[in-house]
């Protein structure tokens, strides 16, 4: 049996009771991390670390292996996910050095004495990129061990802290949904389609769902045909609809890029960006370079799709843009927010999103898209000409600015209600939770977890820790009578789980997961797309490289003079792109040492 005592999450701004129950329980048993599920050249170099430090220094090492290349897949952020690393480095003094390349990263141990590398491909996952986070943070502030955080790792990947909703839409079948959804309102949104041009889009969606599926399930080689393969089902689909129709009233451009708009990796024009500007310029030019060769590709799939179906396809091409395109929907149009709401909810699971954080995430992208299309509109009546690019530019800038600083909010707010719950949930006591008014919005809490809980599907485990507060309330208050016999409070293996979810729940919310999406949704990549197709077909408006500087430029410039507003606010946002180093004098327990 063992008595873990860590320190307090200080973020939580609260007079906390140094004795919260993660101080005074005791546990039936205690898992030890088995290392030989380690691949063999990372076990090698634990077994040298473990002989010539120990168990914890070397575990340590893995534990950041393991982070770089979770949060790698799930957000491909080199800078945030180095900062990550750098933290967890400098609090147990690693002998460690890392270098994250756009798909291959390397890592270095003792000086250069070991190198092992990793192929990680991209990949969109929210919560992953907030859990990850989260355990680190965790790890760091001492609320957990380093054998409680690999196990967590390792339950997390196996889908056992995700909600059964959260399940569904992670992976196929159930992912399959999302396809179409984003297909058909994309189509109407961005691209000016009609609702005929969004049924087609719809089934172009499902289509080529079951393409990326089919290749997923294949796996190896079968994989790097995904985009060639989903472009030319795409063609195909929407060229049989648009030569069959006898009217030929189809928008190809709108089907296509609404379609494919899931396979275009937009935010990594605006990422590749922020690594030239922060120094990283082999990956940032990597990125760039091989973001808009993906994008070529998917355009270039679909094009073939059109050269097998339609005769004269460049011909197609021109009239149905001059034709059946650029319906234009006005910004007082009442359906136009509910619709890009709906959009955005088949972002959010393509991003795995958790529901729970659905109001926050739909928050601050409608935020900045309605930022950005009002600041659009108004460029355009100030300006009777309109040959440039600075109505772009300057939407941009303020739309990202505005979603960094609406995240910003989001997270700030969100933090306070999480810390106050967790305050109650682990007992640690603050004047205003033992209120009549804090114990009155304590419960309140408790009423919309279990409630929401029902309504999305969610974790099990989050009811099972309102019950076990329940437990450790009553037997805590036996344990400080003086007229009570009890000695310990004691846990099973489930409920220290539980206890370890909700210290992990209880750090702060990261703010790229709220805010990536958002920025997914103002590039859009399907805007590259068009001028790749204006390349393919010859048409006069055919500006690539001018028009996609300007549109990830402009995003990037809006982020970091976002962060750099939030950051004149402290308090606001607890971290971001830029940060204020923490120092020890910030710590009153370190002070007080």
């Amino acid at each position: 049996m063992t008595t873990l005592g860590q320190t307090p999450d200080l973020r939580a701004k609260l007079a906390i009771d140094r004795k919260s129950v993660r101080h005074v329980v005791t546990f039936f048993s205690e898992r030890r991390f088995d290392v030989n599920v380690l691949p063999a050249d990372t076990l090698r170099v634990y077994k040298e670390l473990e002989g010539k430090y120990n168990e914890d220094y070397a575990l340590t090492f893995v534990f950041i292996m393991r982070t770089a290349q979770e949060l790698h897949r799930a957000w491909n952020m080199t800078l945030l996910t180095s900062m990550t690393l750098q933290r967890i480095k400098d609090k147990f003094n690693i002998r460690m050095t890392w270098t994250l390349g756009v798909v291959k990263l390397k890592f270095r141990v003792e000086d250069g004495g070991h190198e092992i590398q990793r192929i990680i491909p991209y990949d969109y996952d929210s919560e992953y990129q907030d859990v990850y986070c989260r355990i680190a943070s965790a790890l760091v502030e001492g609320h957990i061990d380093i054998q409680e955080a690999l196990f967590y790792q390792t339950e997390v990947t196996k889908g056992e802290h995700t909600a059964r909703s959260g399940l569904f839409l992670r992976d196929f079948p159930g992912r399959i949904i999302l396809y179409p959804l984003e297909a058909a309102t994309c189509a109407l949104i961005f691209f000016q389609g009609k609702l005929d041009d969004a049924m087609v889009a719809a089934l172009c969606g499902f289509a080529a769902g079951l393409v990326e599926w089919t290749l997923s399930s294949i796996g190896g080689n079968a994989t790097k045909l995904l985009d060639v393969s989903a472009g030319l089902v795409t063609g195909i689909v929407g060229s049989l609809f648009y030569r069959f129709n006898t009217e030929g009233k189809y928008c190809l451009s709108a089907i296509f890029m609404g379609t494919l708009y899931w396979f275009f990796f937009g935010t990594a024009f605006v990422i590749g960006l922020l690594e030239i500007i922060a120094g990283e310029l082999e990956t940032g030019v990597t990125r760039f370079i091989a973001v808009t060769i993906k994008t070529f590709v998917l355009c270039l799939g679909a094009s073939l799709g059109m050269l097998i179906i339609l005769k004269e396809p460049e011909l197609e091409w021109e009239t149905q843009n001059a034709e059946n395109c650029g319906a234009i929907y006005t910004l007082d149009t009442w359906w136009r927010i509910p619709l890009y709401i709906l959009c955005s909810i088949s972002v959010l699971g393509q991003y795995r999103m958790p529901i729970t954080k659905y109001v926050q995430a739909l928050v601050v992208m409608l935020v900045g898209w309605e930022v950005q299309t009002r600041t659009a509109e108004f460029i355009s009546k100030k300006h009777e000409v309109n040959d440039h690019y600075l109505d772009n530019a300057m939407s941009n800038i303020l739309g990202a600015m505005s979603a960094v600083i609406m995240a910003s909010i989001m997270a700030y707010v969100f933090d306070r209600a999480r810390a106050f719950f967790y305050a109650g949930l682990l007992h640690r006591e603050s004047s205003f939770r033992s209120s009549a008014g804090g114990t009155c919005l304590y419960e309140c809490i408790k009423v919309y977890v279990r409630l929401f809980n029902i309504l999305t599907g969610g974790r099990e485990s989050d009811l099972m820790k309102l019950k076990m507060e329940k437990k450790l309330r009553k037997a805590r208050m036996e344990l400080e009578s003086d007229d009570h016999e009890r000695g310990e409070i004691a846990m099973d293996q489930n409920e220290k789980s539980c206890l370890t979810e909700a210290l992990i729940d209880s750090q702060g919310v990261n703010i790229w997961a709220l805010l990536m999406p958002a920025i997914y949704q103002l590039v859009p990549g399907s805007l590259i797309a068009r001028l790749w197709f204006g390349t393919i077909f010859n048409t006069e408006e055919s500006n690539v490289f001018s028009s996609l500087m300007v549109i990830a430029c402009s995003l990037a410039i809006g982020m970091v003079l976002g962060f750099a507003l939030v950051q004149a606010f402290q308090g606001i946002q607890d971290e971001g792109l830029y940060t204020i180093p923490e120092d020890k004098m910030d710590d009153p327990e370190d002070k007080c040492d």
